[in-house]
């Protein structure tokens, strides 16, 4: 029996039973069984395509957002509403067949816009270039899932297909330590309660990747899926930012039905007629979660003007990267003036985290 009848019977299986507390163990189990059978039929697609898999895109700019949704929703027009691009836009499926990047300005960030080719159903299973595109999602900072407001149950779909290709949107990565040895068998510690797994589960789904002998650290609840997950480390955990595109065709009433049969935020806006652009604008930069950091020469003034536009929780030794690659070599030490600062010019080491508009001074030696 070959992986794809293998897949489909596990799949029957999965469908046939009654997930309840007497099933949890052999469905758990199940679940890792198809993942490993998919990640080996992945890899088998993989090394027969070669290197055409995947769009080459080369990242720029302070964060990426990858343009997510179907054929036709307007994905090339919110692009060049956005940005200083010129995709091209069309009334008919697939008028985009590559990866169109442009550049979205806004407080001071540079903020790079992929607009991939539209998806459609089973995509992450290959069909419509869909994993060429998605892969493409993959490496992007934030996904932006487009949805045609006439179309607003194809929303679980998208989602569906991000998760097919390994992208986990809106999920933090599970709080587990997996630490593979050469001998002693599969040892766990559970630092809390867990509700839905048990160690006779975790053991034999580390058996399902021939894992047999790992110290295990769990640190919080978790499924048999995050596991699964935690073994793999190919997972991208992804933030999400969803329009409800073509609004301007509808009401107010035909949006708020919208929101209470989808159960999730989400930004109305009209690509075409250029309404709430300058608010999704914002959304995004909130979304990426920048923090602007101010640099002030020795002895100079602080640039207001051009700040530095980085991630929040980073520290001195980020600024030090992002400025050149020497800079941490050379570092002495950091001045700060600012919210993370305890008083005005506090010194500081690499490890210090700033906050929004801090002004630093770095000295080198």
């Amino acid at each position: 029996m070959g992986v794809p009848e293998k897949i489909k019977k596990i799949e029957e299986e999965m469908r046939k039973t009654q997930i309840n507390k007497a099933t949890e163990h052999h469905v758990g189990l199940l679940r890792a069984k198809l993942a490993k059978l998919k990640q080996e039929q992945e890899e088998a697609r993989s090394s027969g395509q070669g290197s055409s898999v995947g769009f080459n895109v080369k990242k720029s700019g302070d964060s990426t957002v990858a343009l997510v949704g179907l054929p036709n929703v307007g994905k090339s027009t919110l692009l060049n509403r956005l940005t200083n691009s010129k995709s091209r836009v069309g009334s008919y499926r697939f008028t985009t067949l590559t990866v169109i990047p442009g550049i979205l300005e806004h407080k001071g960030a540079k903020i790079q816009i992929l607009d991939l080719p539209g998806i459609i159903k089973e995509a992450s299973s290959g069909k419509g270039l869909g994993k060429r595109i998605l892969s493409a999602a993959r490496s992007a900072d934030m996904i932006l899932l487009m949805i045609d407001v006439f179309q607003p149950e194809i929303y679980p779909v998208l989602l569906k297909e991000l998760r097919g290709m390994g992208i986990r949107p809106d999920e933090r990565p599970p709080n587990i330590i997996i630490e593979k040895n050469k001998s002693g068998g599969i040892s766990i510690t559970n630092m809390v309660k867990l509700t839905k797994l048990s160690n006779k589960l975790i053991t034999e789904i580390f058996h399902v990747y021939r894992i047999n002998s790992a110290r295990v650290l769990v640190k919080e609840d978790i499924t048999a899926e995050q596991l699964v997950d935690a073994i793999l480390g190919t997972r991208q955990y992804i933030p999400t930012l969803t329009v409800l595109n073509k609004v301007d065709l509808v009401n107010l009433g035909f949006i708020n039905e919208i929101k209470s049969r989808l159960k999730t935020d989400f930004i109305p806006i009209s690509a075409d007629a250029d309404m709430n652009i300058q608010a999704l604008k914002e959304h995004i930069y909130q979304r990426l979660d920048f923090i602007r950091i101010y640099l002030r020469p020795k002895g100079g003034e602080t640039d207001y003007v051009e700040p530095l536009i980085i991630k929040s929780g980073a520290c001195v030794q980020d600024i030090c990267e992002k400025i050149h690659r020497s800079m941490k070599k050379e570092f002495r030490y950091a001045q700060i003036w600012g919210k993370s600062a305890k008083h005005r010019g506090q010194r500081v080491g690499l490890d210090h985290r700033l906050q929004d508009e801090d002004v630093i001074t770095l000295i080198k030696q």
